[in-house]
């Protein structure tokens, strides 16, 4: 009894204790498949935008619906893992991925955008499975007092994921694409550009590129089919990336950590989640965390192009160093959370989003592209954060329910991007005597955000200091 006390006492501040270490590994990769499917369709929404020459507002539907599918799913994917185990959710997350991602194989052969579409909805309902388990399952192994701290660990791999996506969307994807050479070219045969203000000349290139699909059409198709062949390359790659993983998953064994057979009483769970106002606050909280940061690091292309005059690829480089701080900051954040209760952490960054976000809209030319790239280092242990605040308390079982309700949250990565782009569509205002081009007033959306993401750390420091420390 003593040895097992002991034991115990050991074990409790262990952030993954020895038994877990193994399949803490394998699950953890998982973290960085999904970065790497977020952020290398992030910039798709600017070069599809100039393919297909559409509007801000119907580029933007790539994030409604890569991130609609994870409303769709996260919630069946809950119950169903709920019931099978969390291998068998990662199993079916898995397939899903492997098969959205092949879905760019006949969209692009097809030209059709709205394949792509398709194809990125599927994709993200496997996105949904594997984040509905993962996260509660990283949880589970091991002692509550370290779950934030153990989930941040893991969350902390997922940049690694993301920059990978963004430093192939830089060097393999936006360089090659015939759309980004047009460009080039317009730029180099109009040397008036070069004194005019770098919105004017985007708006003088779109118009370029439509008059000139107009007068050859059939050049202009030969130059989407090249391109949409350039998009799809990477996606076939990682597919044959993931059917690789989910064999490796068919062969090992995980723990069960949160198994039940019983029936789910539904009622009972709602009541248990819906009258904790952390957890519904949590929820309200990621729902404008993942929408504020889905528009910093989409914009930012946008940002970089219209008001800076950088090439596509060259604004990518600004999201890829955006990337590699929140990667950094990441891990500084997880060691400091062994000092500092996750509420006021969570309530301290939003602030500094906040700040930097203002700067992104106020400063002109690089500097207010400087703070724009700054805001991901109050990003990065947000949506961890708050994750592992929200679920404090639950039971493992609850947890896989309760955690749908958070992944449903990324919902927010579906609606505000497109409302951003529908601002950005529109015209500028003047504020405080200042003109503002409309991708500058489109970034009041992102800053709201992290109003709301503030209110809900700082309430959770003040009103539930324990359950915050606990996370």
């Amino acid at each position: 009894m003593q040895e097992s006390t002991k034991s115990g006492q050991t074990s409790q501040g262990s952030v993954v204790p020895k038994q877990f270490v193994a399949p803490f590994i394998l699950v953890t990769s998982l973290f960085a498949l999904w970065g790497f499917a977020n952020d290398i369709t992030n910039p798709l929404v600017r070069a599809f935008k100039e393919i297909f020459l559409i509007s801000n507002a119907q580029s933007s539907l790539v994030q409604w619906a890569f991130y609609g599918g994870y409303a769709t799913m996260a919630i069946p994917a809950a119950l169903l893992i709920r019931k099978v185990s969390y291998k068998s959710g990662i199993i079916i997350g898995l397939l899903l991925y492997a098969l959205g991602a092949a879905m760019t194989i006949p969209a692009s052969l097809m030209m059709e955008f709205n394949v792509f579409l398709v194809g990125f909805y599927i994709l993200t309902f496997g996105l949904a499975f594997l984040e509905t388990t993962a996260n509660p399952y990283i949880l589970s192994m091991g002692p509550r007092s370290t779950a934030t701290q153990r989930l941040n660990l893991a969350q902390a791999f997922n940049p690694i994921g993301s920059l990978t996506g963004m430093v192939v969307a830089s060097m393999f994807i936006l360089p090659g694409l015939e759309v980004s050479k047009f460009r080039d070219a317009e730029i180099n045969n109009h040397p008036e550009y070069k004194t005019m203000l770098p919105s004017d000349v985007d708006k003088l290139i779109t118009k370029a590129m439509e008059q000139s699909a107009k007068a050859d059409p059939g050049e202009h198709a030969a130059m989407v089919s090249h391109d949409l062949a350039v998009v799809r390359t990477p996606y076939v790659v990682i597919a044959l990336v993931v059917l690789a993983v989910l064999l490796l998953f068919v062969i090992s064994k995980l723990p069960d950590t949160g198994h039940e057979e019983e029936q789910i009483h539904l009622a009972t769970l709602a009541q248990n989640l819906f009258t904790n106002w952390q957890y519904v606050g949590g929820v309200i909280a990621q729902t404008f965390y993942v929408g504020a940061q889905i528009m910093c690091w989409t914009f930012i292309i946008h940002y970089g192009m219209t008001l800076v005059g950088l090439s596509s690829a060259q604004a990518q480089t600004y999201n890829i160093v955006a990337m590699g701080i929140f990667l950094a900051s990441r891990f500084i954040c997880t060691f400091i959370l062994k000092y500092v209760s996750p509420g006021l952490l969570l309530g301290v960054l939003a602030v500094g989003g906040g700040l930097l976000t203002a700067g992104a809209i106020f400063l002109q030319g690089l500097t207010g592209l400087y703070c724009l790239v700054g805001v991901s280092a109050c990003m990065s242990v947000m949506f961890p954060t708050i994750y592992g605040i929200a679920l404090n308390g639950l039971s493992p079982n609850d947890a896989k329910l309760g955690s749908a309700g958070l992944i449903f949250g990324i919902v927010g990565g579906a609606f505000m991007p497109r409302l951003q782009g529908a601002i950005i569509d529109g015209d500028g205002m003047i504020i405080a005597g200042q003109m503002l081009e409309s991708v500058r007033v489109s970034f009041f959306l992102p800053l709201s955000c992290f109003v709301v993401v503030a209110v809900f750390g700082f309430a959770v420091a003040l009103f539930s200091p324990k359950a915050a420390a606990e996370g």
